[in-house]
């Protein structure tokens, strides 16, 4: 009786542990291949695309969590986005643009400066695409593509700053036969610029040099090194992805390496914070995730301030001491894209003609939303690290995560029961860094770079603007008693200072902007506070 009543004990609670992720699947109606949860017009609420050779469709998210269908038509185009899909606004135009990663090339679709229509850039070259990511490779405030080759090195190319890519190939995932599968861009030695890990594979399940995995250091000159021997991470494996996250919350990433082969299993390296890893799987619980696939990623499911895995629609839950909790089937197996999909502080998944919204608890959360200004656009590259009663945190900015498909740009933080945020710092890639102090929680900002002073007191808890928004002319302010005579500066979806000058009388005139989307920001010596508006 007495083992009767542990193991019922064991179930149930076993059974609480797993409710607390769970999802709700919503139909909606698509058309074409599923490939994306991002924000495609830069409103910063994720948006749902599904494309074919002749069509482009986006479910518009409205702040209300709804969705409005748009189907954008193009001429047939030379490759679609059959193996990947990564999504970034590479012109800096306030739309974002999208990389098809096709069985035979590479297709840039731009969007023009209306964003309902889009111009195809593809290049001659033969590229076996697997994943696909935009990054700035070379840091010169463009986004750059990355593409890995399956049959060949990978493939990269340069944004030369006027809307054309110069195509590269060799130097990074250069295998001569290829094997590269899974591409992630990641700053995992801490010294400010993007390294890549490589996940590699064999596909008729040989394990030999093609299938290593592989590591390049970014030396911050140009030039990328290939580590994984000196790492630790050159394992020989087979796996379509990896995911990094820093699951134990100490300020370096770790790395989840997910299994294509039943005849492997997955593992979990954890960052040492000198350059090398150790594989610490056996200790963790994750050996009891025995299904294999191609896709995983890592979001904090639960919001309880610790990052979770999704491998193949299986969630490893995350307890907070290097241990997961098995949280089988949570998702469809092939994980889908992942956003905040209703806007609510806790992330979905879009697959299968459905919507998975997070069945949400009562933990706290806080999305950042970067503006490039130096940097590219959507600050990609960027790491943002957040400090609260539980710790810290970091995330960083990526664009092409998991095999196939492309997730939001948004840097979501779940934080428990944590009321307070201590600070906030977001280190770009030009080297600025931006702090916000004593934030509210359970709130989406949206912070310019450059746009704070080192020590400013930010708390956003209160809006600025009481109405209208949408405007035509004037902004009403809210209470701005706590300032001392307030100054504003306003920047548009580009990062660029349109309009600087004092308060007066709680009014701002706006008028003389161009229809669009805006940030403004009020600050005195010791405040400040920054919020979105439109200009209609």
């Amino acid at each position: 009786m007495k083992k009767i009543i542990m193991l019922l004990l064991f179930f149930a609670l076993t059974g609480a542990v797993n409710a607390q992720v769970s999802f709700t699947a919503v139909p909606i109606s698509t058309t074409g291949a599923e490939r994306a949860a991002v924000d495609m017009n830069g409103d910063f609420l994720d948006d749902l695309v599904s494309v074919t050779a002749t069509n482009i469709q986006i479910h518009y998210q409205q702040t209300d969590g709804s969705f409005i269908e748009t189907n954008i038509a193009t001429p047939p185009v030379a490759n679609t986005p059959s193996w990947s899909l990564a999504a970034a606004d590479f012109d800096k135009n306030g739309f974002a643009d999208l990389l098809y990663g096709g069985a035979n090339g590479v297709t840039f679709m731009k969007a023009k400066n209306n964003g309902t229509s889009y111009e195809e850039i593809s290049f001659p070259e033969y590229v076996f695409s697997q994943r696909s990511n935009f990054v700035d490779i070379n840091n010169d405030g463009h986004l750059d593509a990355f593409v890995c080759h399956d049959v060949a090195p990978s493939v990269y190319y340069i944004n030369n700053g006027d809307g054309t890519f110069t195509f590269h190939q060799g130097d990074i995932g250069d295998y001569p036969t290829g094997g590269n599968y899974g591409s992630v861009w990641i700053d995992y030695d801490n010294d400010g610029d993007m390294d890549v890990f490589i996940a590699k594979c064999n596909v008729n399940g040989d394990v030999n040099e093609r299938s290593e995995n592989q590591i390049y250091q970014n030396d911050g000159a140009g030039n990328f090194i290939e580590v994984g021997d000196a790492t630790g991470l050159k394992d020989e494996m087979q796996t379509w992805s990896a995911t990094w996250a820093d699951f134990d919350n100490d300020g370096f990433l770790d790395v989840f390496v997910g299994s294509s082969d039943s005849n492997f299993t997955h593992k979990l390296n954890r960052n040492n914070g000198d350059g090398t890893f150790t594989d610490i799987s056996a200790t963790t619980g994750i050996h009891a995730l025995t299904i294999t696939g191609i896709e995983n990623c890592s979001y904090d499911f639960n919001n309880d301030g610790y990052v979770d895995i999704a491998s193949n629609g299986n969630i490893l839950l995350n307890n907070g001491d290097l241990t997961f909790t098995l949280v089988p089937l949570a998702l469809p197996n092939n994980n889908g894209s992942f956003g905040d999909l209703n806007n609510d502080g806790f992330i979905d998944s879009f697959t299968g003609g459905n919507v998975y919204y997070n069945n949400a608890n009562a933990n706290h959360w806080i999305t950042i939303n970067t503006i490039g200004v130096e940097s590219n656009i959507n600050g990609i590259g960027a790491r943002i690290t957040i400090s609260s009663d539980m710790g810290t945190q970091i995330r960083e900015v990526r664009s092409g995560e998991g095999f196939k498909y492309m997730s939001t740009l948004n840097t979501h933080f779940g934080l428990g029961t944590n009321t307070t945020i201590s600070n906030i710092t977001i280190s770009w890639p030009s080297g600025i860094v931006d702090i916000l102090e004593d934030v509210a929680v359970d709130q989406v900002l949206s912070v310019v770079e450059g746009s704070t002073v080192l020590g400013l007191n930010e708390n956003l808890a209160n809006p600025l603007i009481l109405y209208p928004n949408p405007t035509q002319d004037i902004l009403n302010l809210g209470d701005l008693n706590h300032f001392t005579n307030p100054a504003f500066t306003i920047y548009d979806v580009q990062g660029k200072k349109v309009m600087a000058a004092k308060v007066d009388l709680n009014t701002i005139d706006v008028s003389n902007l161009a229809t669009g989307k805006y940030i403004l920001k009020i600050y005195d010596n010791n405040h400040s506070k920054s919020q979105r508006f439109i200009r209609k």
